[in-house]
């Protein structure tokens, strides 16, 4: 007997025992009582399910535990939630662990942000990272450190934060968030980089705009997609305006195009980004308005021309590094120089993006703003070029590992959206971020109160500003000028360390050592 009811399957025992199950609930209802038809009820909706589920041909797993199965399907839903809350350690957790979003969580609340008993992470393990402090710390004198950008082609150059907003488009972010962060930047006196999407009525809450530009020349397309000078001029004449940068791919997916799905091209998205509305709206891979770098640098002085003289960038993730070195010849033949280069790294944040772009493209932040300084460098650019970096700028040290290899300024676009109380709950792309950061839906973003962010805006960003002047003094810096790769140092293994400068900036240790550290002193 044991031995045939093994051999029955599991869908067939489930159907037994449910309908064993459901005759016994209407026995004791019709002989016992009547709340036992409840019991019958639900044993009949069972066991139709249990039916349904053997009979369709979809989910094999349904199939073959026609109820059981449904246990797994939940517990895989709400799997990153058990794992965040109750099995990840302080230093476990992607792309950022929970000791980096306490410490943007401390600092945007006026929170106590020190720590006690010591590092947990391991000084011997291999990516282990450090910056040499001097026995003879230095106290700076002007705590408000920013950077000059525009060069001798610049008639209305800007006077940046070494730290500002990175960019994120508003459709991607919801109105309050863009409202929340461009408040921040007014109190902190930083800038807000608008993202590819346009410029909007959220954008001008008082904080400067770094107003960028994608393929789909959002703010400054015709009907048919193509770049109209005429709107260009309109939106870089605004006082808000302070730079324009023309993005050329990012870090998450770098050389992949995008789409806005018709359900969040709104009526007043479309307004803003010169599209109809309520229609799927694509971002091309590539420029029209150029197709090599010698017309890309033509195009930046026509865009330096439309805006009055305003500092003219571009932004990229480094692929190819053949085509880079031939924008440098192209800014050489041409005499048109940018103000300055955003280089985003290929760990840099997006709403969503193919799995294989966002792992497997692009160049790593560290090593791209090595080779683009170095790079500008031997062409004797560097003087004339800002570099601003992207990708994981969560920490002083972040931003200080950044300048050392050339950036003159960074972005934080994810550390930003932590400020505004963002929990890493990975679904940025679904339109149901729980805090109503990353969502066009108003139950979910009115939640998110625009008073009480701007000031978590901008208090990150000072007190970040003030650990970066602590970290400075305590390593002899007087100057962001001073800060230099010599300095940082990394672990390959328990036993060797190098230093950034060898890492980075050393074709051989004789030609090169000293190349950039000498740059930055002179």
């Amino acid at each position: 007997m044991s031995r045939h009811l093994l051999q029955i399957p599991a869908k067939g025992i489930i159907l037994i025992i449910v309908s064993v199950l459901s005759m016994s609930s209407l026995a004791a209802a019709i002989y016992i009582h009547p709340l036992w038809f409840t019991s019958f009820f639900i044993c009949i909706l069972l066991t139709l399910i249990a039916c349904a589920n053997v009979r369709q041909q979809k989910h094999t797993i349904l199939k073959n535990f026609p109820l059981l199965g449904y246990a797994r399907y939940f517990f895989e839903s709400i799997r990153p939630e058990l794992r965040q809350y109750f099995w990840e350690s302080d230093l476990d957790g992607t792309p950022f662990n929970r000791r980096q979003r306490s410490i943007v969580y401390q600092r945007a609340k006026n929170e106590k942000q020190t720590v006690a008993f010591g590092m947990q992470q391991d000084a011997d393990k291999a990516g282990h990272e450090w910056v040499a402090h001097s026995v003879y710390p230095v106290m700076i004198k002007n705590k408000d450190l920013r950077v000059t950008i525009g060069n001798s082609f610049c008639s209305q150059p800007y006077n940046a934060s070494i730290l500002n907003i990175g960019a994120m488009s508003y459709g991607a972010l919801s109105k309050t968030a863009i409202r929340s962060l461009n408040a921040g930047a007014a109190i902190g006196r930083f800038a807000h980089n608008t993202g590819e999407g346009g410029i909007s009525d959220h954008h001008l809450q008082g904080g400067d705009i770094i107003w960028q530009i994608g393929t789909g020349y959002f703010g400054c397309r015709d009907a048919s997609g193509f770049f109209s000078p005429e709107l260009f001029s309109i939106n870089a004449a605004r006082p808000a305006v302070k730079m324009i940068e023309l993005k050329l791919s990012q870090g998450a997916k770098p050389g992949h195009g995008g789409i806005l799905p018709a359900a969040k091209n709104t009526v007043e998205i479309a307004a803003i980004r010169n599209v109809t509305a309520h229609t799927d709206v694509f971002s091309p891979p590539a420029h029209t308005a150029f197709s090599n770098a010698m017309e890309m640098m033509r195009f930046i002085g026509y865009l330096r021309s439309l805006s009055g003289g305003k500092p003219v960038g571009f932004k990229l993730c480094i692929g190819d590094r053949g085509e880079f070195l031939d924008i440098c010849s192209a800014i050489q033949s041409t005499g048109i120089i940018p103000d300055f280069i955003s280089i985003d790294g290929s760990e840099g944040g997006t709403g969503a993006a193919p799995l294989e772009f966002t792992d497997n493209i692009g160049m790593p932040l560290h090593t791209a703003l090595a080779f683009v300084a170095g790079s500008l460098l031997d062409r004797n650019l560097k003087k004339d070029i800002r570099l601003i970096a992207s990708g994981r700028i969560i920490t002083a040290f972040d931003l200080l590992k950044a300048l050392a290899l050339g950036a003159d300024a960074c972005y934080s676009a994810r550390g930003m959206m932590f400020s505004l109380g963002c929990i890493q709950a990975l679904k940025c792309h679904s339109g149901h971020c729980p805090v109503g950061i990353a969502t066009q839906n108003a139950s979910l973003y009115n939640g998110l109160n625009v008073t009480d962010k701007k000031i978590r805006v901008a208090n990150f960003h000072r007190n970040t500003m003030h650990a970066v002047v602590e970290m400075m003094e305590a390593c002899g810096f007087k100057t962001p000028a001073e800060i230099n790769a010599r300095k940082f140092f990394r672990k390959l293994d328990p036993v060797q360390t190098r230093s950034f400068e060898d890492i980075y900036f050393s074709k051989t240790a004789e030609e090169n050592a000293g190349r950039f550290h000498s740059y930055l002193l002179n």
